[in-house]
């Protein structure tokens, strides 16, 4: 399988990913990726769904894949990439559905996704994971090597084959249905709806 444990509760995340794959990561699970990922986020995305359109073959196989969604800065002199941090995943979302009937498993962003989504990962057996923002530089550490494989005339929203060694995530939306960021947040929804005291208590205060 290309999900496996880690210590510490982690887990082991590298494409391809099967429905299996997916089927063994559930929502708020952390997760480190490793392997190949592509890199791509709007003028990208925009692109490739215009080739669907016209009927057109994609310059990427993404049966299985993961996308992250990150728009590199050039990097240094010596450097693999520049800074690396997620783009927010929302922009991506009317362009994700027919990316996952072709067999995308997974995407990495940040922020949460619309509840239209969710439906549509139950489907297609895919999930989406966050990763930290505004830590461009921090997430270039776990870049080990890149290229662009597709659209190089849109720069830094080209098309990157990324190699992950241990890239540090959290499952927000699993193939169950199930959202992280919504679960987490109820506790809080029901201190401005019911007042402090009985938040306190189903979050563990006194």
């Amino acid at each position: 399988m290309s999900v496996s444990e880690l210590p510490g509760g982690l887990k082991r995340v590298e494409a391809p990913l099967s429905d299996d794959d997916v089927r063994a990561l559930r929502a708020g699970d952390r997760v480190r990726i490793f392997g190949r990922v592509y890199g791509a986020r709007d003028a990208a995305h925009k692109r490739l769904i215009e080739m669907l359109d016209r009927g057109e073959m994609l310059p990427v196989d993404l049966a299985g894949q993961i996308v992250y969604y990150v728009g590199p800065t050039p990097a240094r002199p010596g450097a693999v990439i520049g800074a690396a941090g997620p783009t927010t995943a929302g922009r991506m979302d009317r362009f994700t559905p027919p990316l996952l009937e072709l067999g995308l498993k997974a995407a990495v962003g940040k922020g949460g996704r619309g509840e239209a989504l969710r439906p549509e990962f139950q489907k297609h057996s895919a999930c989406y994971m966050a990763a930290l923002g505004g830590a461009g530089a921090l997430a270039s550490r776990s870049v080990k090597a890149a290229r662009v494989v597709a659209f190089e005339e849109l720069g830094p929203e080209a098309i990157f084959e990324l190699e992950l060694e241990d890239f540090p995530a959290w499952v927000v939306n699993d193939c169950y249905g199930a959202d992280h960021y919504a679960t987490v947040a109820e506790p809080w929804r029901k201190v401005s709806e019911t007042g402090t005291s009985q938040a306190s208590s189903e979050l563990g205060g006194g």
